[in-house]
């Protein structure tokens, strides 16, 4: 039983190790999809807090 646990744990890494490593999936944007990028807030040289806006 001890052996059966081992070989399923070791089995676990190997698998999550491979997945892990896989990389992500990037998908192309549809044609008519405008893209947005999300602008966090920040501090304006005159001392002005800009907020967050979505810019695009």
């Amino acid at each position: 039983m001890r052996k059966l646990m081992l070989i399923s744990l070791g089995f676990a890494v190997m698998s999550s190790a491979l997945l892990s490593l896989t990389g992500c999936v990037v998908v192309a944007p549809r044609p008519h999809y405008v893209a947005r990028v999300w602008v966090p807030g920040y501090w304006a040289p005159t001392g002005v807090w800009v907020s967050g806006h979505w810019h695009g």
